[in-house]
């Protein structure tokens, strides 16, 4: 371990000090940053985790609620309304609660791309329900 020379406050002789207490310093100091920042998101962290699982939750309801009707394109558009709407409810936390620019954007994106495909599905529902009503 080297030493550096430096004077005491004291009494101004020269002493001998290890480098190592200014970097156990700086150490303690960045530990200290880390547990602050950490413990200001930790709010944020919880909140996002809870609206996840209770928005998994709805979409796994609504999924297993949807009509099957054996058949494949009924069925598979009956599903995935729900799933969709899932993913935009994610994206609402993402924006919510996210920073990263390029999460954000995604999230963005997942509005409007997973709003119009519910729509295309629902509007086929309905058409597909008509021609067999008649």
């Amino acid at each position: 371990m080297k030493a550096t020379e430096g004077r005491s406050k004291y009494d101004g002789a020269t002493t001998k000090r290890p480098r190592s207490d200014a970097m156990k310093t700086i150490a303690v100091i960045g530990g200290l940053l880390v547990l602050t920042a950490a413990a200001q998101n930790a709010p944020h962290e919880d909140s996002f985790r809870k609206e996840m699982h209770a928005t998994m939750q709805v979409m796994d309801r609504g999924m297993t609620a949807a009509p099957m009707l054996g058949d494949v394109d009924h069925d598979f558009a009956a599903m995935m309304i729900p799933h969709h709407q899932g993913a935009i409810d994610m994206a609402k936390s993402e924006l919510k609660y996210g920073t990263d620019p390029v999460m954000r954007r995604l999230a963005q994106e997942i509005l409007v791309d997973q709003q119009s495909e519910i729509v295309a599905m629902q509007l086929w529902l309905d058409k597909r329900a008509a021609r067999r009503e008649k």
